[in-house]
């Protein structure tokens, strides 16, 4: 439960946007769809900040390895904070060109940049949290990451509200208040680093060759999900090229699919913790019982979660949109995306699991592949199968049926495979 309450703060802050920016209007919102895009996938492309430090510190913690896990840990901050500045100027600098090349064209465009330019200054900000909250997950103290999601998630609506309604700053308000946020949380979330490495008597100061060492080992993970990104961002280029509204109800199933996701992944990830403390101790049967228990825990959640999905899709769409088209389209896509869920929920648990035990080079194999697959499927959708159907709706139902049951379906597939042998199950390294 703490660890789905910090999961929840990004989605949260794409979720309050959506609502707050939706009513502005449709070109406002599709600009927030093709600029929350934008910064998700950068930042996302270094979720291995966190799910590569969590499975270093969960097996060096496992293995009583108290001051070199929090030092692995210091490692990641330092690397975030690089990752974050470089990403912060290169997006800044490219905002307009990258919105463009998502399919924005005039009024879309013009909010798109505005959204983006505000909101990537919070990059090296987002880059720590992700990085902490993996230095904590690994020692299982999720307590701190959860109060830090709560006080943010707080403050970016407070201010979403003041810049956007009460100033009347637009969607580039919006970007602003979330780049502050960002920054509040990773800066809070540093003083018990600080103060922990004091008593642990652990240096601070980074050290250069174990931070280039620790970029060397992340990197199958960032394949991996540079591979699942392109699938996400291929879903927004094909959403794009079938209209307006049909990238509007984009953007609303998305965020409320993101938000959701993290009930699913805060299952994953209290099963990666767990079992990598597990591997690192050496303890296989406890390790395998966890895994069977995690993957249950996430089948069951997903059941769940994805029937609240679909019947909220009758009614959620009219918080985000005043368009009927709109929240019709969104409609559908919930209900598609709802009875996915718990294939879903399965997926992300084992993928947890083998994030947990360091098979980041399968991970990474396998999602390029399905992801090879789903980018063919979208470009048949968008140029050989949408120009002859006419109909809004089932064009824009094709585009779910393939993003749950080929891209998701595709890795649970894989996840699977993988899981029922003992070929993930790696000693940690020395």
């Amino acid at each position: 439960m703490p660890t789905f309450g910090q999961l929840i703060a990004e989605p949260t802050f794409i979720l309050i946007d959506t609502a707050i920016v939706g009513h502005v209007g449709e070109s406002a919102l599709a600009g927030l769809a093709l600029g929350s895009t934008i910064i998700l996938t950068a930042v996302g492309l270094c979720v291995f900040l966190a799910y590569a430090t969590t499975s270093q510190v969960a097996r060096l913690f496992g293995a009583g390895r108290v001051r070199e896990g929090l030092q692995a840990g210091i490692d990641g901050l330092w690397l975030a904070l690089a990752i974050g500045t470089v990403l912060a100027v290169g997006l800044f600098a490219a905002s307009e060109p990258l919105c463009w090349l998502l399919g924005g064209r005039g009024g879309d465009l013009s909010q798109a940049v505005a959204y983006t330019r505000a909101v990537v200054l919070g990059a090296p900000g987002m880059l720590l949290v992700y990085a902490a909250n993996g230095l904590y997950r690994g020692f299982q103290k999720v307590g701190i990451t959860l109060a830090a999601a709560v006080a943010g998630a707080v403050l970016n609506t407070v201010l979403d509200v003041a810049f956007v309604i009460v100033l009347g700053w637009g969607v580039g308000g919006s970007g602003f208040a979330t780049f502050i946020a960002q920054w509040f949380m990773g800066l809070a979330l540093l003083i018990p680093v600080a103060r922990w490495a004091r008593r642990q008597r652990v240096s601070l100061a980074p050290r250069w060759a174990n931070i280039a060492g620790a970029g060397r080992d992340g990197l199958p993970l960032f394949v991996r999900t540079l591979a699942l990104r392109c699938g996400l961002v291929g879903t927004v280029v094909a959403a794009a090229s079938l209209g307006t509204e049909v990238l509007a109800s984009y953007q609303v199933v998305n965020a409320s699919w993101n938000f959701t996701l993290n009930v699913l992944d805060s299952v994953a990830i209290a099963g990666q913790t767990l079992v990598g403390a597990e591997l690192g101790a050496a303890r296989w049967a406890q390790a395998r019982s966890l895994t069977r228990l995690t993957l249950r825990a996430g089948l069951g959640v997903g059941v769940v979660v994805g029937l609240l999905f679909a019947i909220l899709g009758f009614t959620a769409p009219q918080l985000f949109s005043p368009n009927a088209e709109v929240q019709h389209l969104a409609c559908l896509g919930m209900v598609i995306t709802g009875a996915a869920l718990p294939l879903q929920s399965w997926m992300w648990a084992a993928d947890g699991i083998l994030i947990g035990a360091g098979d980041f080079r399968y991970l990474a194999r396998t999602c390029a592949l399905v992801s090879a697959i789903y980018l063919a499927a979208l470009l048949a959708l968008a140029l050989g199968i949408a120009p002859h159907i006419p109909d809004t709706a089932a064009r824009c139902a094709l585009l779910w049926l393939g993003f749950d049951f080929i891209l998701m379906g595709g890795r649970a597939l894989a996840n699977g495979l993988r899981i029922r042998t003992d070929a993930w199950m790696h000693r940690p390294s020395a």
